[in-house]
């Protein structure tokens, strides 16, 4: 497996573990239990790493270089896992609606479970599908670029360091909320 398609399934294992997380804060907030600023700043990290640092390197980068090495960019797949990225930022912002200005647990519990289950079933279809595609259609001197190019985004996007921060914020709610 090459370096960029591990960096992204590792992802994609922090992002599961934050969906479990998610899950048991609509519970919390079902008991009024779970705090405002809490539900803000997770949703804070669903924006900085799902969206601009994770999915903005799929699609600022890994898409193009697999419409360029033969994949359909309109019309198909790149379009679908589009979508379902546009999909997923609605629902995060359906769930910062229902926290806001206090929270509707009902509202927060239902977008909960429709954004879980649907970055459950996305995440599946990049592992079992995208990754093997890229690793069929990419060639050595395309993944290298891309890993270089992976950094530079972080940098950019997020900022240097960012991205551990956000995974210590990761472990730190898991002992919060699952711990």
């Amino acid at each position: 497996m090459s370096q960029i398609i591990s960096d992204l399934t590792h992802e994609h294992d922090a992002i599961l573990s934050a969906l479990r997380i998610l899950e048991r804060m609509a519970e919390r907030a079902q008991r009024n239990a779970l705090a405002p600023g809490d539900l803000a700043e997770f949703l804070g990290f669903l924006r900085e790493f799902v969206d601009q640092c994770h999915h903005g390197k799929e699609e600022g980068l890994l898409f193009p270089a697999m419409a360029r090495a033969g994949l359909a960019e309109h019309g198909g797949f790149i379009d679908e896992l589009l979508a379902e990225h546009a999909q997923g930022r609605a629902l995060v912002q359906a769930m910062s609606q229902a926290g806001t200005p206090t929270i509707n647990a009902a509202e927060l519990a239902a977008t909960t479970t429709a954004y879980a289950e649907h970055l459950r079933a996305h995440i599946a279809k990049e592992n079992d599908v995208l990754f093997p595609m890229a690793e069929r259609l990419l060639d050595d001197a395309t993944l290298a670029a891309l890993q270089q190019g992976f950094a530079a985004h972080e940098e950019k996007v997020i900022g240097q360091g960012r991205h551990e921060q956000l995974h210590t914020l990761l472990h730190q709610l898991k002992a919060k909320y699952l711990g």
